[in-house]
């Protein structure tokens, strides 16, 4: 349970921190200063996987350049995001970054055209019929009725999109590995039902020890918080927990000294299998400015969250099971649904196979049949005609 909600409040985040690129406010005096205007590079963050990543990126990049909206986004709350409260301070922006947003909206739009327009060909091409209905939906993240400007509802539209298709990526992404897990199960129970009785009942006790033993782990602290760094203090470096300190911690363990935290030196502090499962969490929680590095004031600043207080114990796949026997049961019916399905179309194609060799050996009968005909009729007609031939010369003779 624990678990979970850490995972949760990973995700909550997780929109808001790609919003949040740069992690150092930008103090901008609008009395004294023009803004420039800025060309914007290649995005700098991480890929989100979404077809559309590009122009998220280069739509959050220009909205971040703005002081404004840069302060009302570090303050804001992801309720106030979702419920589309952000998006209304684009009307604030200033004249210069909403031109370079309306740039972007066009560039975008161009593209979805060109996008779609290949893929209607693609479809015509090969006879199939066209789903209109789906390929509008590659606009849903814009207002494409409004092709010119980028307007508020452009901006809600991009959030609500990027937010229900990033939370779809993970389900997919956690539905996948229950799958591999419960196949995993599977294939062990079916390995035990090819082995006698002597075996199996060894495979089952061994099996047996290794989940009591995985059970009766010792607590794991939750990755991150003050009780795993100190576990860490205290066993890795042979230091008294009482004194831990997150600076020196930070300077103990970056090891070439370059003042940042980089995935070597994050391994170094966790477990492999660990790190793996926590690695949206730290980029989330900790590596705020997406970089895959965590500098020391990112570390500072996460050892004064109230996450890194957490007590209560990381619970493991052994404690937290992904699947239950009743949806064991129903995968494992699926597959034997699936090889049914094959078995009896493998069984079909056979069938067709075999009437197809009787028809060909139909057809060969039929053709040996006619050839011998032919030959019968050739040799019926040359001996009618040797006969012929002999009968004029007898003639011919008298």
């Amino acid at each position: 349970m624990v678990r979970s909600e850490a995972l949760a409040r990973c995700g909550l985040v997780l929109l808001s921190l790609w919003l949040c690129i740069q992690s150092v406010p930008i103090s901008v005096d609008k009395t004294k200063e023009k803004p420039k205007e800025e060309e914007l590079g290649p995005p700098e963050s991480a890929d989100t996987g979404l077809h559309y990543d590009r122009y998220l990126r280069e739509v959050i990049e220009y909205l971040e350049k703005d002081p404004h909206f840069r302060e009302k986004l570090k303050n804001a709350n992801m309720d106030d995001i979702k419920q589309g409260k952000l998006s209304k301070e684009l009307n604030f922006v200033q004249h210069n970054f909403r031109t370079k947003l309306d740039e972007l909206k066009r560039e975008e739009m161009n593209r979805l055209r060109m996008l779609i327009k290949a893929k209607h060909d693609i479809k015509e091409g090969n006879g199939q019929t066209v789903d209109h209905q789906a390929l509008l939906k590659q606009f849903e993240h814009l207002n494409h009725k409004n092709p010119h400007t980028f307007e508020v509802d452009d901006l809600d539209r991009l959030i609500k999109s990027a937010t229900n298709d990033l939370e779809n990526f993970d389900k997919d992404r956690h539905d996948e590995f229950k799958q591999y897990e419960m196949m995993k199960e599977h294939e062990r129970r079916q390995r035990l039902k090819n082995l006698n009785e002597e075996d199996r009942k060894k495979e089952e006790e061994h099996y047996e020890e290794m989940k009591k033993k995985h059970a009766n782990h010792p607590k794991v602290n939750h990755p991150g918080s003050e009780d795993q760094l100190k576990e860490v203090w205290q066993e890795a470096d042979g230091l008294d927990p009482e004194d831990f300190d997150p600076k020196t911690f930070f300077k103990m363990h970056d090891s070439n000294g370059d003042g940042f935290f980089d995935e070597s030196e994050l391994e170094a502090l966790f477990t492999k299998e660990l790190l793996i499962k926590i690695a949206s969490c730290i980029d989330i929680q900790v590596d705020t400015n997406k970089d895959r590095l965590v500098s020391l004031s990112e570390f500072i600043a996460a050892t004064k969250k109230e996450e890194f207080y957490e007590k209560d114990e990381w619970e493991t796949l052994d404690q937290n099971p992904l699947y239950t026997e009743e949806e064991l049961r129903e995968f494992e019916q699926q597959l034997a649904n699936e090889k049914n399905d094959i078995n009896k179309k493998s069984a079909e194609l056979q069938k067709e196979r075999e009437e197809l060799e009787r028809k060909q050996e139909e057809l060969d009968a039929q053709k040996l049949g006619l050839k011998q005909a032919m030959e019968e009729m050739e040799r019926v007609k040359s001996q009618n005609l040797n006969a012929d031939v002999k009968r004029e010369y007898e003639i011919y003779d008298k």
